[in-house]
């Protein structure tokens, strides 16, 4: 065989690493993947998007068709042998795999786009997930909805909703030990290293000068940050708490592992450009998730962040403790423990500050470099970036969260 092949681990089948040796392997890798005969490739599309590995889109015909069997496809390899950024990320696919069998399992809780192959090779982070293909705007699916673009979703709050449905049914699924041992067990429980890559090293000398950077941004670009994040009074409470989260980073880490009640498998990134919804016979919208990269055990509030990141901010101020609520409710009804919203609350001030001070500061450079003449998160060198736009919107609702909350307090809980 001509190409980069690898054996994978759970099949022991050999499968392509790349777009170029998939074409070269052709229907006969795909007749031995999918265990059925594979007639003809009749799509095979490279597309660009997401941050590790390549991506395609498949259309294929099969000698007999079944239900089961999706025409329409979505191939995901874990490396990018072009670069070595994105192929640094090829680790995110193991445990991805994991979960596409775990998926398969009779009466799972939720939606997800059903896999057809799927396999890691672990010693060299080479992997291959080939799923249906989901089809935004057809068959009663809405469009798909970009991230960081929520004020062009029509009801926001009801599609947030769906989200935290899926989210707490998983969650509950899991705690209530339904889901599989032999394949839960397989998702580790290391909460710092549950995201994509280590955030820059971030001093006290660091963070002081991006808090004043940040509030001389506030002032010279109004037009970028709500009011209330832009006060003297709360830029002065800001510059004064977020060393003490800083020197405090461990206890929050430490909090956050000790809670065992709230930490359950869970979507680190479940944005609604994650998801696709619909609304089913009885009119609820309904939603299913997507790209599982990074799937593991999560303190909650982690995933909590990851859904409403992108959120609008008047979706926090107006709708955050409701969604807490049926995010609990769903969790509970589902097997798993009652937990209190307010604790979880509390945990999820913290994680949001903690990745604020850590991730996000340094967006006001980001926005001088690629968007200088902006003046409105509107303007298109704003709004058709989705580097600059979900940045700056993450780093404001961690503003307006920590303007809204009493960090201060959540910190004397942990014990710091």
């Amino acid at each position: 065989m001509r190409g980069r092949w690898v054996t994978g681990d759970r099949s022991g089948l050999p499968f392509p690493a790349d777009p170029a040796t998939f074409l070269d392997g052709g229907v006969a890798f795909l007749t031995k993947a999918f265990q059925t005969h594979v007639t003809a490739i009749t799509r095979c599309e490279e597309v660009s998007g997401g941050s590790t590995g390549r991506k395609m889109l498949l259309d294929v015909a099969y000698g007999k068709p079944q239900p089961h069997l999706h025409a329409e496809l979505f191939v995901k390899f874990s490396r990018d042998f072009d670069d070595p950024v994105r192929d640094h990320g090829r680790t995110q696919m193991e445990t991805e795999v994991t979960f596409a069998s775990l998926s398969l399992t009779p009466d799972f809780p939720i939606v997800v786009p059903r896999t057809q192959f799927a396999d890691y090779h672990r010693e060299t982070g080479t992997g291959i997930l080939i799923s249906e293909r989901i089809r935004f705007g057809h068959n009663g699916i809405e469009r798909q909805y970009h991230k960081c673009l929520d004020y062009e979703m029509p009801d926001a709050v009801g599609h947030y909703r769906a989200l935290f449905t899926a989210l707490g049914r998983l969650a509950g699924a899991d705690r209530s030990r339904r889901l599989p041992a032999a394949l839960t067990e397989r998702f580790p429980v290391d909460l710092r290293a549950a995201a994509v890559g280590e955030p820059p090293p971030m001093t006290p000398g660091k963070l002081h000068r991006r808090i004043a950077r940040l509030a001389e941004f506030s002032e010279a670009r109004a037009g970028l940050l709500p009011d209330n994040v832009r006060s003297v009074d709360f830029l002065d409470r800001f510059a004064a708490e977020a060393p003490i989260v800083l020197q405090n980073e461990s206890a929050i880490w430490r909090y956050l592992s000790e809670a065992k009640d709230y930490i359950a498998l869970s979507h680190w990134n479940a944005n609604v450009d994650n998801a696709w919804f619909w609304t089913d016979d009885g009119g609820t919208l309904r939603c299913g998730l997507m790209d599982w990269g990074c799937v593991s055990q999560l303190n909650l509030a982690m995933a909590i962040w990851g859904a409403m990141s992108g959120a609008e901010t008047t979706l926090w101020d107006d709708h955050f403790d409701e969604l807490l609520d049926l995010f609990c409710c769903q969790i509970r009804g589902s097997g798993g423990p009652t937990l209190d919203p307010s604790e979880l609350s509390r945990q999820v001030l913290l994680y949001v500050a903690l990745m604020g001070i850590t991730w996000l500061m340094d967006v006001p450079a980001l926005i001088r470099a690629k968007a200088p003449e902006a003046t409105r998160r509107t303007d298109p060198a704003i709004r058709d970036d989705e580097g600059v736009r979900a940045t700056l919107q993450m780093l404001t609702n961690v503003l307006n969260l920590w303007e809204s909350r009493d960090v201060s307090c959540a910190l004397n809980q942990t014990g710091a």
